[in-house]
């Protein structure tokens, strides 16, 4: 019996349709040139009208490997130190910069007065797993060792991202635990990419439908990992569904679409956490696809996203 995929929010599905071929799922790696043009084409307001300092830092890499760029953003005429939002920005692993989506932890830094660090990691194909967890993760054991330096609150570190930044964030989440690095105030993923295997309902359920299907998917975790996608011996520093371990993590917030590729493996994920012992709190947008708060800003469930976000990282930069 074939799968009924669940249908899109209506207003979310107007904006799709208004989208025409721009939004066609199935992504493929010959679309990969046009998809990092397209990365490059904005260049958001870093200081927000004046309201941040803008810094750039390279800092050092994984051994043996370049530097990793760095973006600070502070606000302006602040003394105390403040919460830092680690931002790791999506592309499918693929593209992207640490200019891409950082628009987003800026409303949050403005809103709750904290410093907002976005990490510009290297890319797969050219550079597969370990690189780009192991250039965030530099990136973050950096940023925690100089907080004074950059305005911020010792251990008062969220680490934030969306897609394949979110399984990134997950990511290195699991290597601070590991190897005993920083302490992190939390993690929030949304939509995160987590599980190369690529075999759940929603996967299924979504083949050919929103900005990000299963064929987009596999696509992604190839060049990330070539031919031990979805093999036994998958590291979970590359994707965070394969850690048999999911106790001593800082508090999550994860959120996903219930229209979309990665719903299932974030509802896993935050499922394992709360068996962990962990505490995780977690939300299922109904008829939201991958993406929906991004190009549909003005939607009233993105409204509700935005907000029940923002409220997560005002009660933990809280604590």
């Amino acid at each position: 019996m074939p799968l009924v995929p669940p249908p899109f929010d209506p207003e979310l599905a107007a904006c799709l349709e208004s989208l025409g071929d721009a939004a066609a799922p199935g992504f493929r790696l010959a679309d990969l040139d046009a998809a990092r043009r397209g990365t490059c084409l904005a260049a958001p307001d870093l200081t927000l009208g004046g309201a941040f300092e803008v810094s750039e830092y390279a800092v050092p890499g994984p051994p043996g490997a370049p530097g990793v760029p760095l973006l600070v953003c502070r606000p302006r005429g602040t003394t105390a130190p403040l919460p830092v939002l680690y931002h790791v920005h999506g592309g499918g692993m693929m593209a992207g910069t640490d200019r891409a989506g950082v628009e987003v932890p800026l409303d949050w830094a403005r809103e709750l007065g904290a410093v907002v660090v976005s990490v510009d990691y290297r890319l797969a194909p050219e550079h597969p797993h370990p690189a780009p967890v192991e250039d965030v993760y530099a990136g973050l054991v950096w940023t925690a060792a100089h907080t004074a330096e950059i305005g911020g609150a010792p251990r008062r570190i969220v680490v934030a991202g969306a897609s394949a930044g979110g399984g990134l964030a997950a990511a290195a989440t699991l290597l601070a635990r590991d190897r005993q690095g920083p302490s992190l105030l939390g993690q929030l993923l949304m939509s995160p990419m987590l599980d190369d295997r690529n075999d759940t309902v929603s996967s299924r359920q979504m083949t050919g439908r929103g900005l990000w299907d299963r064929t987009a998917n596999e696509t992604a975790w190839t060049a990330l990992l070539g031919t031990s996608r979805g093999g036994p011996d998958v590291s979970p520093y590359a994707a965070p569904a394969r850690a048999t371990d999911l106790s001593g993590l800082p508090p999550a917030y994860l959120d996903v679409g219930s229209a979309e590729t990665f719903r299932d493996e974030t509802v896993t994920y935050a499922s394992r956490l709360w068996a962990a012992g962990g505490r995780a709190e977690l939300h299922v947008w109904p008829g939201a696809f991958h993406g929906f708060d991004t190009l549909a800003p003005k939607a009233a469930l993105s409204r509700t996203a935005r907000a029940a976000r923002l409220d997560w990282l005002r009660r933990q930069c809280a604590r």
